[in-house]
């Protein structure tokens, strides 16, 4: 029911046909209005808990002492998943036409985008194609940055402000830019200097 339907059929591009099923757009049609009218105007030190409740009642899976923002924008609840302490900030548009998987401590802030769909360019009928995206333990995604379709941020790794992450990121490494590049390597906290060494000169 959440598969993007074949545009050869359905003719979206040339006719305006849908790209998805009847169900799928009812579904999203009537999640759309439950947020905007019972979940918006909730202010966050009352909506944490009621807007995970109304997340987990379409079909999320929601870790504990996780956050979602009044103002973020969840495409399909039903392939969202956030483990524990996990937060979605203000704007976010997490764009989950495929699964979007989020682990534990992984910080989404303001207006990031988290894109699981795209067109493939190369068909004549500009085929929409949904692709899941996965965050490591750790991760953040920093300010307006983008996480493209089919994209794997390894547990730590850090995509800083409007970065642009089109290839899966290594654990523990920082990138940003468009197209994202690395820029240097994130200290994992499980590592610590010998005491007396913090600071010190290699």
């Amino acid at each position: 029911m959440s598969e993007p339907l074949d545009a050869s059929r359905t003719r979206p591009l040339l006719t305006g046909g849908p790209s998805f099923s009847f169900a799928n757009r009812i579904e999203r049609a009537a999640w759309s209005l439950v947020w905007l009218l019972f979940a918006r105007l909730v202010p966050p030190p009352f909506g944490w808990a009621w807007r995970k409740f109304l997340l987990r009642l379409f079909g999320a899976r929601m870790g504990s002492l996780t956050k979602v923002y009044a103002s973020a924008q969840i495409w399909l609840p039903r392939h969202l998943d956030m483990a524990d302490g996990s937060t979605l900030g203000p704007g976010v548009e997490c764009y989950n036409m495929a699964p979007v998987t989020i682990g534990k401590r992984v910080i989404v802030s303001q207006r990031a985008f988290l894109c699981g769909g795209d067109h493939d360019h190369r068909d004549p009928e500009f085929q929409l194609v949904a692709r899941p995206i996965v965050l490591g333990d750790d991760c953040w995604v920093a300010a307006e940055a983008f996480v493209a379709p089919g994209v794997t941020l390894g547990g730590g790794a850090v995509l800083a402000a409007r970065g642009v992450a089109v290839k899966d990121l290594p654990p523990w490494t920082v990138w940003g830019g468009n197209p994202a590049r690395q820029l240097g390597e994130r200290a994992h906290p499980a590592v610590s200097p010998p005491a007396g060494q913090v600071g010190q000169d290699a």
